[in-house]
């Protein structure tokens, strides 16, 4: 369908009259000048606000639009072009098959767009290695590009926890255990311990300090370093005994009773009577004295005195 007064103005029969007439006016507007800038093909985000007036104005609060006031000027007055590809065709045809649309495309065509811009960010170092790649999770499935900052990026540990929970539901049940880390009261998030775009640890653990795992930045006094330490500690870390999405245990461990934890490791050891090993020995475990261990070894996670963890 051809406008008239404007024979070189191409557009789809179905546009309101309303927004026809806006659109004549904007490519009245433009200046030979304008139009000699852009690159060919490329037809300028006021030429797309004509169409898709809401989401232009939505954008208009997204940090993203940084990108049209002059942040990165190549794009300035392109803003929308940036992502989703040159526009001139799909201006004309008002065909989906015409524009790129990242949410629909596969999700490393999707990654490949977004880190045009955010591939040298620290936080994004670990995003082409990370178990969401690997699981084909895009950017678009967390982040809401069109929207304010909340939906963009969400602070509120609410928002952040309901967001992860709509892929990780085994993991969200385990918070309504009776002992667990306060998620579902808001006073934490997920992204607290994870790094959702990646990390060089596994399950996507933050780090801290010196590369050591999150956990260590609320309980710093675990910290160490010990001078008898306890290797499980150091060498498999917090989660060998402690489940930190919920537990039946006050302590969080990974099973109900302590002495449960400690025999996963110190069963059947042949190495005199004082460490244990079959029964009877001093570590008789039939007696409920030593069915604690916990008692005695005060100092699990390491000592600076004793060998035995027990001071």
């Amino acid at each position: 369908m051809r406008y008239p007064g404007n024979s070189s103005l191409v557009g789809p029969p179905w546009l309101p009259r309303a927004a026809l007439a806006a659109f004549i006016l904007l490519g009245a507007a433009s200046s030979p000048a304008q139009n000699q800038a852009r690159p060919a093909g490329y037809a300028g985000s006021d030429t797309c606000q004509v169409c898709h007036d809401d989401l232009s104005k939505a954008f208009g609060k997204n940090p993203h639009h940084s990108v049209e006031t002059g942040s990165k000027p190549a794009w300035k007055g392109l803003a929308c072009e940036a992502c989703h590809g040159p526009g001139a065709k799909h201006a004309e045809s008002a065909s989906a098959a015409d524009i790129v649309n990242p949410a629909k495309q596969p999700a490393a065509r999707t990654d490949e767009i977004c880190l045009k811009c955010h591939l040298n960010q620290p936080t994004h170092a670990g995003r082409l290695r990370s178990s969401h790649v690997k699981n084909q999770v895009s950017c678009t499935n967390c982040h809401t590009m069109h929207q304010g900052p909340e939906k963009l990026r969400p602070t509120q540990a609410g928002d952040i926890n309901q967001k992860c929970a709509t892929c990780h539901n085994a993991v969200w049940a385990q918070f309504q255990r009776p002992y667990k880390h306060r998620l579902p009261e808001g006073a934490m998030s997920c992204t607290d311990c994870h790094n959702p775009h990646g990390s060089s640890l596994p399950r996507s653990i933050r780090t801290v300090a010196g590369n050591e795992p999150s956990c260590l930045r609320c309980h710093s006094d675990l910290r160490g370093p010990f001078a008898f330490e306890h290797a499980p500690v150091r060498l498999e870390g917090c989660t060998t005994c402690h489940e930190p999405h919920g537990s039946a245990n006050p302590r969080m461990l990974t099973r109900r009773e302590v002495r449960f934890v400690c025999l996963e490791c110190h069963a059947n050891i042949v190495a005199g009577p004082s460490l244990g090993g079959v029964p009877p020995a001093f570590h008789d475990l039939r007696s409920t004295r030593y069915q604690n261990c916990t008692i005695c070894h005060t100092k699990i996670h390491g000592s600076y005195v004793d060998a035995y963890l027990e001071r």
